[in-house]
C-alpha cells in the first residue's frame, strides 16, 4: 500500500464510532537516518526473536525472548526460564504485587514471584496455551491475550472470552503472519487471536486480533470500524498515551482515536508502539527503502499538526518488535537477532548509535 495513499483527501469522512482525519507526516532527515550499529558480544545476551522488553521497579530489563526470560541487571544477561522451560516467550508483565507473568507460546502463562514458578495452562481454565499478550487493568485483574480468545484472571480462576462463533486454531496456522490483503470471514478463528488488551478512561476495554478489533463494555463486543466503515485488521499494538488517547498500530497503519475522532498518520505496516517520557510516540515498522525495519519517533510538539515531524532511525535487523524507554532515557528495542539499545539520551547534534547485544554463544 503506498505511504501516501489518501493523503491528498482534505474532507473529513463521518464513520461509526467517531470521524476518519488523515494527516501526513513529515520525515526528518538528520543525523539519526543514518546511524552506526555497534556489535557487543556478551554472554547469555538473547540471540533469537525478542518480542517484549520491560523495565521493573528496580530497574532490571526483562525480555521475552524464543530463547527464555532474559534479565538484564545493567551488567549481566541471566536467562530467568532456562530450567524451568524450553518455550518461546512473547510478553511479560510485572503486576502491582512485584510478582512476574511470562506469557509463552505452547506452554501457556507462568507466574514468577522471585524464588519459585507456577505454570498456568487450559487445565487451569487458560482459553488456550498460545499466549502473546498480558495486561493488568484498573481492579489488578490479569487479561491474557491467547489465540483462542482473552482470559482474565481474578487471583483464583478464568473468565474467558470470545468475539463471536469460529472454528479451532489448527497447529498449521502460523503466527508470524503479519500483513492480509484481504478481508477475512467472520468465522475465522483469528477474530479470537488477541494481539492486545488496553483499558481506556471510561473504562472500556479494546481488545486487538490477527482479525478484527473489539471495543467490549462489559456487556458487548463492538467490532471497531476504519475510515472506510471496514473493520480494522489485524492491530498488533495498542497503547493508551499520557493524555488518554489510543493508539492503534497493524495492518491499517498507525492510528489515534481521542474519544472522538480517529486520525491515520501512516498506513505502512505497524507492529509495535511505545510512548517515552516525553510523550513522543514510537513505532516499529517496515522500510521504504530496505528491506530492515525502523524505528520511527513521532514528535510530541507536533502530533497535532497536519504534518507531525517523524525520525526514522534505521536498523540492521528485518523485523523489530518491542520498545522500551529505559530510566537512563535510552531505547530499547526487540528484533529477529536479538536485543538492541539505541543512545536516545545523548544531546541533539551528537552522533548517536545503536548496540546490538549478541551472546557470545552465537560465536561459537
Amino acid at each position: 500500500m503506498k505511504n501516501n495513499r489518501n493523503f491528498c483527501y482534505s474532507l473529513l469522512i463521518i464513520l461509526a464510532g467517531g470521524i476518519y482525519l488523515p494527516v501526513q507526516a513529515q520525515q526528518k532527515k538528520d543525523a539519526q537516518d543514518v546511524i552506526e550499529t555497534k556489535v557487543l558480544n556478551i554472554s547469555h545476551a538473547p540471540n533469537s526473536i525478542v518480542r517484549t522488553i520491560k523495565q521493573d521497579r528496580h530497574g532490571n530489563i526483562w525480555m521475552a525472548s524464543w530463547a527464555g526470560v532474559i534479565k538484564y541487571d545493567g551488567k549481566s544477561f541471566s536467562n530467568i526460564t532456562g530450567k524451568v522451560s524450553p518455550a518461546r516467550f512473547f510478553s511479560i508483565l510485572e503486576d502491582r504485587m512485584g510478582n512476574f507473568w511470562f506469557a509463552s507460546v505452547g506452554s501457556g502463562v507462568y507466574h514468577y514471584d522471585g524464588k519459585s514458578f507456577r505454570n498456568y495452562t487450559t487445565r487451569d481454565g487458560l482459553a488456550n496455551d498460545r499466549v502473546t499478550n498480558i495486561y493488568e487493568d484498573k481492579t489488578g485483574q490479569i487479561w491474557f491475550g491467547t489465540e483462542g480468545g482473552a482470559s482474565l484472571y481474578n487471583g483464583k480462576s478464568f473468565r474467558n472470552f470470545k468475539m463471536n462463533e469460529a472454528p479451532p486454531f489448527k497447529a498449521a496456522d502460523s503466527v508470524h503472519v503479519s500483513v492480509y490483503q484481504k478481508s477475512l470471514p467472520e468465522v475465522s478463528w483469528m477474530h479470537h487471536d488477541v494481539n492486545a488488551v488496553i483499558e481506556d478512561n471510561t473504562g472500556k476495554f479494546w481488545l486487538a486480533t490477527r482479525g478484527h478489533s473489539y471495543w467490549y463494555d462489559g456487556k458487548t463486543f463492538t467490532k471497531i470500524n476504519n475510515n472506510e466503515g471496514k473493520p480494522f485488521l489485524n492491530v498488533r499494538s495498542i497503547i493508551k498515551d499520557q493524555k488518554g488517547h489510543i493508539w492503534l498500530g497493524g495492518a491499517d497503519g498507525l492510528w489515534r482515536y481521542d474519544g472522538k475522532t480517529f486520525t491515520n498518520f501512516t498506513q505502512k505496516f505497524v507492529g509495535y508502539i511505545y510512548e517515552d517520557r516525553k510523550g513522543n510516540i514510537w513505532t516499529s515498522s517496515e522500510s521504504a527503502k530496505s528491506q530492515n525495519w525502523v524505528l520511527s519517533r513521532y514528535d510530541e510538539k507536533s502530533l497535532l499538526n497536519k504534518k507531525p515531524m517523524v525520525t526514522e532511525i534505521k536498523t540492521n535487523d528485518k523485523m523489530l518488535f518491542g520498545i522500551l524507554e529505559a530510566k537512563d532515557g535510552n531505547i530499547w528495542f526487540g528484533g529477529l537477532k536479538g536485543v538492541y539499545r539505541y543512545d536516545a539520551s545523548l544531546p541533539d547534534g551528537q552522533q548517536k548509535s545503536i548496540t546490538h547485544f549478541k551472546g557470545k554463544e552465537a560465536e561459537q
